[in-house]
């Protein structure tokens, strides 16, 4: 019998924040949300047409089923009959059309790359392609990377001759004490670069190496405490992870693989992993939109790189819905901060919650104690690019300002040669504004910080700007220092504000290099 893929939210190194458009939807028949594809795959009834028959399916059979009415799609090497779910889906009929009959793999990453299709499409699974064996490695030779540097032949060939080199991994002891260390080989590496989980005698961790995923993943032969440490050697990229024994003997070896252990990967190919962390509180900041603070658990490592996200996962009416999030700091300003939560031990989220919605709504009802799973964080925000900044301008819709938060207070903290920072901040009436009295107190406290609120549905008392993103505002915004200054604009929002005003910022002599988009 076949092995029907988990319920888990594996997917790649989705670029949904990231990307310079937005996924274009259509509008929806009456009864074809969401919620109602839910309800019908818990109804009972025969979505694959195979009476719940399971199959191998060959290239030639899948090139069979290429109309709406008959419509199979694979994915990562499992074949769904999508066709029950034409009418459900929020880009359109004629998007998953572009795949029918053939391996979607690369166009579902383009687009859909954050969405759990293994949940979502569970009740339409025909089968897995038909593929040949794959040659199994000698468990022996992995056995032997446990108490050692990485060997050569464990790492893909083709990868081992590119830049950046392959990792490797040593480990020492003492009575008390075991440490794991990781030579990357490049020196750009901090505390952000590794993420660690560990729990009893299972221990993971991976480190993102530029655009390269390197994971140890471990059964450890002994247990060990909750509390570990991790430090990083920056200029030799050397990582050093100290766990503490839960009886002080001498381990014979480090432990056994488990799976994908000693990989050394494209970070987009990587799963992600999940931990579940705890709702500490949830505090109103406008009349729909919250600030939610999860705990990680004392076994995680993980620092949320400035301008990238993680997902956010529920399991609703027994189906895991996922969304991305951008984590932020408690506040703009010092003052705002009490009580002082250690920033290592909490992750910080602005949430518009739609009582219309799924996920949100969800998410709302939950009480303090309660638990949402976090993903490894993603996106292709480079900190680099603000180096030497001279000039900063931020574009942001509603909750489009969560990125904005972080790359604000770093530019004002850690950029000598910033000049200014310039907040345009889009919303639709005055009660929408996000953190106005502490954006209007840091532009009061700190010379460089301007913001201007732009309302396209203001009361009459309203006296400051009208409308939405045009080129009328953006020019009279948008001015340099000089003509030689560097600068960066970055953008977030609705995918329509967002597109638009890529538009506009190219049609005013922005380079590609000087924007830096991020889809809400």
């Amino acid at each position: 019998m076949l092995n029907v893929p988990s319920q888990s939210f594996p997917a790649p190194s989705s670029q949904q924040r990231v990307a310079s458009g937005g996924r274009s939807k259509v509008p929806l028949k009456q009864g074809r949300s969401l919620m109602d594809w839910i309800r019908l795959t818990k109804s009972g009834k025969d979505l694959t047409g195979l009476k719940g028959r399971l199959i191998e399916v060959t290239e030639e059979e899948l090139k069979k089923h290429n109309r709406k009415d008959d419509c199979w799609i694979c994915i990562r090497g499992f074949v769904y009959n999508v066709s029950p779910y034409m009418e459900y889906h929020p880009g359109g009929e004629d998007e998953l059309m572009r795949a029918a009959g053939s391996d979607g793999t690369d166009l579902f990453d383009q687009v859909h790359r954050w969405v759990n299709y293994e949940s979502m499409l569970k009740e339409c699974l025909v089968g897995r392609m038909a593929i040949k064996p794959a040659v199994l490695k000698d468990h022996r030779e992995e056995k032997k990377v446990l108490n050692g540097l990485l060997p050569n032949s464990q790492v893909t060939d083709a990868l081992a001759k590119e830049d950046p080199s392959s990792p490797s991994y040593d480990w020492f002891q003492t009575d008390s004490l075991v440490t794991i260390v990781i030579y990357t080989k490049q020196k750009d590496i901090s505390l952000e670069s590794v993420i660690v989980d560990h729990q009893d005698d299972s221990f993971r961790a991976e480190t993102i190496i530029k655009d390269y995923s390197y994971l140890i993943h471990i059964g450890l032969s002994h247990e060990v405490q909750e509390d570990f440490s991790v430090r990083v050697v920056e200029n030799v990229g050397k990582i050093e992870i100290v766990l503490k024994k839960k009886e002080n003997t001498s381990w014979n070896c480090l432990g056994h693989p488990l799976e994908n252990h000693n990989s050394f990967i494209p970070r987009k190919d990587a799963g992600l992993y999940y931990r579940k962390c705890q709702l500490i509180s949830k505090e109103d900041v406008t009349h729909d939109t919250k600030l939610f603070c999860l705990m990680l658990p004392p076994t995680t490592h993980i620092l949320v790189p400035i301008g990238q996200h993680v997902y956010l996962k529920l399991t609703i009416t027994g189906t895991e819905i996922v969304k991305p999030y951008t984590p932020v700091s408690h506040s703009l300003l010092p003052e705002f901060k009490e009580p002082v939560l250690p920033n290592n031990n909490y992750i910080y989220f602005l949430i518009k919650v739609y009582p219309a919605g799924l996920f949100t709504p969800e998410l709302d009802h939950l009480q303090t104690g309660n638990f949402v799973s976090v993903s490894n964080p993603e996106g292709n925000f480079k900190i680099s690019i603000l180096q030497e900044l001279e000039d900063l301008f931020l574009l942001a819709a509603g909750t489009g300002f969560t990125p904005m938060v972080k790359i604000l207070n770093y530019a004002l903290t850690s950029i000598p040669s910033l000049r200014k920072v310039k907040l345009m901040f889009f919303n639709k009436t005055e009660d929408d504004i996000i953190w106005r009295s502490q954006l209007e107190k840091l532009a009061f406290k700190d010379e460089r910080f301007d913001v201007e609120f732009v309302l396209s549905a203001p009361t009459s008392e309203w006296t400051g700007k009208q409308g939405h993103i045009s080129p009328a505002l953006l020019s009279e915004f948008l001015k340099r220092n000089s003509d030689k200054s560097k600068v960066l604009v970055c953008i977030c929002g609705p995918p329509p504000f967002t597109e638009q005003g890529v538009k506009l910022l190219h049609d005013l002599n922005f380079s590609k290099d000087e924007i830096h988009s991020f889809t809400a």
